[in-house]
């Protein structure tokens, strides 16, 4: 089942002299339950696409269809209640509040639209990212890896028809890289959940399903390793 697609995806930045491609007539399928990695040097445009599919910004040509919806259709308001519940964003910098317990950081995107988590699903969250017994704790007191967990956790709590992540591990050392990729990957398995992740780590690309490469805006290679 389709659960993403993107046709002609184009990004352009600047005019005249100073104009860039970030993106150059991008066509993607994504089925769900994949995990995809999406890889190039710095520049390539690989961020520019997650940022694309996950409705952060605008394309200068082309659509974005996720569940089939598609995401220029939506004013600001919409988009982001869109974002909020079928996409979830990791970014390699946490981005948590920091007067904010774990728990009310991880729950904050349902606040926001007035609901109460699902305890059960909560539980499992927790446990199955090891954090059971830091949610009364401040970011500030945790680590770097334990930070990213609870991003992740955030992001999951919706269950997003698509979880995107930029450099993920981006800010840890490598005990916690392979403990985040470990925890992507377990998501992936044991809640069905379709996972796009950017990296620059060609290593940490060999644990998805697929590795996209992209290179000047274009993809030039789509590898499929799933067995």
């Amino acid at each position: 089942m389709e659960i993403l697609k993107c046709a002609g995806l184009t990004k352009v930045y600047g005019t005249g002299d100073n104009q860039v491609t970030a993106l150059d007539h991008v066509n993607l399928c994504i089925e769900k339950g994949e995990f995809v990695a999406v890889i190039g040097a710095s520049g390539s445009g690989k961020s520019t696409l997650l940022h694309l599919l996950g409705g952060v910004d605008q394309p200068t040509e082309g659509k974005v269809f996720v569940e089939d919806t598609d995401l220029s259709t939506l004013n600001p308001t919409s988009a982001a209640i869109f974002r909020r519940r079928k996409v979830g964003l990791i970014y390699q910098f946490y981005n948590l509040i920091p007067t904010l317990t774990v728990r009310r950081n991880i729950i904050m995107p349902m606040l926001l639209d007035k609901k109460k988590p699902d305890e059960e699903y909560f539980d499992q969250v927790v446990v199955s990212l090891g954090i059971q017994d830091k949610l009364n704790c401040l970011p500030s007191q945790l680590s770097g890896g334990q930070q990213q967990r609870t991003a992740i956790a955030r992001s999951l709590l919706y269950r997003p028809a698509l979880l995107l992540a930029d450099e993920p591990t981006g800010n840890l050392d490598q005990k916690n890289s392979r403990e985040i990729i470990e925890m992507l990957k377990l998501s992936n398995k044991n809640l069905k959940q379709t996972i796009v992740m950017v990296t620059h780590d060609e290593k940490l690309a060999l644990e998805a399903d697929r590795i996209i490469t992209f290179e000047d805006g274009r993809i030039i290679s789509d590898e499929n390793r799933r067995r």
